[in-house]
């Protein structure tokens, strides 16, 4: 019995702890080009990173050393950006979000739809995108 209490207690403790607080969730569009990515905490962020695109914004900033164009991101309090970036969000077991289907994780909210994804927080700032266009809010 003594057994049982001893991984509860250690499981209570670890969730407990501020390490333990945040949450990361990978995800993609039912046909893979678009990957994303929901991060909470101190550094909460939704971003989503498209394979195929034409792209809409054709002018990285000069600061901008890395890729630029087709990462989109939303922090939970300001609208969305262009990310200058050096990695991807792309997570193979990451989960599939279908058409008409929608995700919150902390204050952020993405919907897949046939039409691209849509991504948001509460404050109603994000990004919409498709392969055709993209669209920041």
């Amino acid at each position: 019995m003594i057994r049982r209490h001893i991984p509860l207690t250690l499981a209570l403790i670890l969730l407990a702890s501020p390490a333990m607080a945040d949450d990361y969730l990978a995800f993609h569009s039912p046909s893979g080009n678009i990957q994303c990515a929901i991060s909470t905490g101190d550094y909460a962020q939704v971003r989503c990173d498209m394979s195929a695109l034409t792209p809409t914004y054709r002018t990285a900033p000069p600061d901008c050393e890395f890729d630029w164009g087709s990462s989109f991101a939303v922090d939970a309090g300001g609208p969305g950006y262009l990310a200058c970036v050096s990695d991807a969000v792309a997570d193979p077991g990451g989960l599939e979000l279908g058409y008409g289907k929608s995700i919150t994780l902390g204050p952020f909210t993405c919907s897949s739809e046939k039409s691209g994804m849509e991504c948001s927080n509460l404050g109603g700032h994000g990004f919409k995108l498709s392969k055709a266009k993209q669209r920041l809010f």
